[in-house]
């Protein structure tokens, strides 16, 4: 951590130069002794990065930014904010700190957290903005958290730790082929506290998951704008007889869908006919949970089609983790051919057809606002909805 990067007048024109070129900046000479061009241009970046995902940190005057990459892969504030909810008791431990983001909005809820992390230049940045951040309820150890649990006696009432991946290569991922290696500590993590919370990256199958776990008692899917963020998997020292599955929604308006595990197998209504008023595209967070039947029966929707995940009534809810259309017209692909000055956003589901074809094909024009869904319905087969947005994500 250079400190020299503290000075005012570098803090300035860190501010001036948010909207510059960073990488004209980290080769060109620096103007400040003692302080690198790429050091600047890290710090303008990293800034940058954290507008929106971390506004607290962004709008702070001193606060001190590691590489991009960490910004990059923290928590945003949004999520930090709700995963504080889920912590039990007054003491937590961070056993994969990082920049700090969780482990300062479980402050905000828990007496006493403590933040470890392995890299000791990122733990020092940590514990220096916890203090221009004004949380003073906050224990930083430079290195490994779970050698520290191992070689103490100390016990927590809630466990955090985030897993990172070995590998990259291929889509499906063990939580044995991450580090630390929850599976292996399990057994510790549960001796040391009563509630553990693992994060993890959407991509892992929430039934591998479960198959590698023991006693999970909740799994909460978070997204903000139709993207899964991550996966947070509460494990309790009691086990329980049902996983409670809840898909978060982080928008302008927090939307919860949640149910245990094995009522997603109830049965969906059909469309038996015409398409109704309104069209429902599930979050993607929904979509994750699996609960493809269960979206309709708790919000009294039909499904078009069993292999299409759009949903269709005459009401409308904005209570819906999704997006609302209002449909306009529904077109067969026989009247489509005859149909001119055609304009929308294409959107393909369960269709046979890609949609940057459809757009050429078609020769359709971009608007904002109009849709065209190609899709298919049970009754009706290929069909393409005209609507109308209601409800963005």
């Amino acid at each position: 951590m250079n400190k020299e990067i503290l000075d005012r007048k570098v803090q300035e024109y860190i501010v001036a130069n948010l909207r510059a070129d960073v990488h004209r900046i980290a080769m060109g000479k620096s103007r400040f002794s003692g302080i690198s061009s790429r050091e600047l241009a890290e710090q303008i970046a990293a800034k940058k990065k954290s507008e929106k995902k971390l506004p607290t940190w962004y709008q702070t005057e001193l606060v001190y930014y590691p590489p991009l990459l960490s910004i990059e892969q923290c928590s945003s504030e949004t999520t930090a904010a709700y995963k504080a909810k889920l912590i039990k008791g007054t003491t937590l431990i961070d056993l994969t700190g990082g920049f700090g983001v969780d482990s300062y909005y479980f402050a905000k809820v828990a007496d006493a957290v403590t933040h470890c992390e392995i890299n000791p230049q990122l733990s020092e940045i940590a514990r220096y903005n916890a203090g221009v951040l004004g949380q003073k309820n906050m224990q930083f150890l430079a290195g490994d958290g779970i050698a520290y649990l191992s070689e103490g006696v100390d016990r927590f009432d809630s466990i955090y730790i985030d897993p990172a991946r070995r590998s990259s290569s291929g889509k499906v991922f063990m939580l044995r082929d991450c580090t630390p290696n929850v599976v292996e500590h399990l057994d510790l993590l549960l001796e040391r506290s009563s509630r553990i919370i693992i994060k993890t990256a959407p991509l892992l199958d929430i039934s591998a998951g479960l198959k590698e776990l023991n006693n999970v008692a909740e799994i909460h899917i978070i997204s903000t704008k139709n993207e899964v963020k991550e996966l947070l998997w509460v494990i309790d020292k009691s086990p329980v007889e049902k996983v409670r599955i809840t898909a978060v929604t982080l928008n302008d308006r927090e939307k919860i869908f949640s149910f245990y595990k094995g009522e997603e197998e109830t049965e969906a209504a059909f469309l038996e006919t015409e398409i109704k008023k309104y069209l429902y595209e599930p979050d993607a967070a929904l979509l994750k949970s699996g609960a493809f039947n269960l979206i309709s029966s708790r919000f009294h929707l039909e499904k078009l089609d069993a292999n299409t995940q759009l949903y269709h009534s005459d009401n409308y809810d904005s209570s819906f983790p999704g997006r609302i259309f209002k449909i306009n017209s529904v077109i067969s692909s026989g009247q489509l051919k005859k149909e001119k000055g055609l304009s929308g956003n294409v959107i393909v589901r369960n269709y046979p057809d890609k949609a940057e074809h459809l757009v050429k094909k078609y020769k359709i024009k971009a608007d904002q606002d109009n849709f065209l869904i190609f899709t298919q319905s049970k009754k009706a087969g290929n069909v393409i909805i005209n609507a109308t947005i209601q409800q963005h994500y």
